[in-house]
């Protein structure tokens, strides 16, 4: 199928569901604009473009879609701080060759509006974008998304997607690393929020990380190098080490889901000194 990759007995899709604009500075955290700069293309509004890279794996007749970006049916608000394109989602799934209705699982690597806002469309009658599916979440966000603390509150809204989603009873809580399917691990990090999850796969001797907001681009594989949405830099700095090693042990790949010139990276073209 064109635009497939092969891992072992895994075949993956690199979809584009679209891209927005981020402040530069959030995005970045701790690492000096001058720096920054040099690497991303900044608007008058000091912010940077973000792409919206899911992942999507098929395995022994299993399709599995990480992540939904932001959707359809963002509000104005958002829009002015965030200038979203077009949502891409359905015409990304269509050039893979798969509709939303052959969706197995949804694994969201957390509920922050740019990963979850996807699961909903249709902003008259509000429908499951993957109406069949599964949508596995870790224990941690859910709870953090219904009912936020003050630290939190601005980074979800239940209401908007999560509560259908809920009424439906088309979820599942997991409560740490869980394997979805043999070599298909999801795998809680923490650090970026109290739930953040990536995913690792691993066949053949070789191993795949989708890590999301862990390492969103390849800035980001700079260990200090954190973004300043993290609830917990060392949470997210640990992650960052363990992943590294186990690419570069296991000859991998790390898939970035917003980086807007590479979507990935191969374990021998990972900088040195994060090595």
């Amino acid at each position: 199928m064109k635009g497939w990759n092969k891992l072992g007995s895994f075949s993956y899709h690199l979809l584009d569901a679209g891209s927005f604009w981020s402040d530069g500075g959030a995005a970045m955290g701790v690492l000096p604009k001058q720096v920054w700069q040099k690497q991303f293309q900044v608007d008058d509004r000091n912010r940077i473009e973000f792409k919206l890279t899911l992942l999507l794996v098929h395995h022994n007749n299993v399709l599995i879609l990480v992540d939904t970006g932001i959707g359809n049916r963002i509000d104005e608000k958002l829009q002015r701080i965030y200038s979203p394109s077009d949502c891409h989602l359905f015409t990304a799934l269509n050039e893979a060759g798969v509709s939303p209705e052959q969706i197995d699982y949804v694994l969201l690597t957390h509920l922050h509006f740019d990963h979850a806002g996807g699961i909903v469309t249709n902003i008259v009658n509000p429908q499951l974008t993957f109406p069949n599916a599964v949508h596995l979440i870790q224990k941690a966000e859910w709870e953090i998304s219904e009912n936020p603390d003050l630290l939190n509150a601005a980074a979800y809204n239940f209401s908007q997607n999560l509560k259908l989603l809920k009424d439906k009873g088309k979820y599942q809580l997991l409560d740490g690393d869980t394997e979805i399917v043999p070599g298909f691990t999801a795998k809680l990090w923490k650090g970026h929020s109290h739930g953040m999850q990536g995913v690792r796969i691993f066949s053949d001797n070789r191993a795949l990380h989708y890590p999301a907001d862990i390492i969103p681009c390849q800035t980001h594989l700079n260990l200090p190098v954190t973004s300043a949405y993290d609830v917990n830099r060392n949470d997210t700095f640990l992650a960052k080490q363990e992943i590294i090693e186990d690419v570069i042990t296991n000859k991998g790949i790390i898939v970035f889901n917003h980086d807007t010139v590479n979507n990935s990276i191969k374990w021998d073209d990972i900088p040195r000194k994060t090595k």
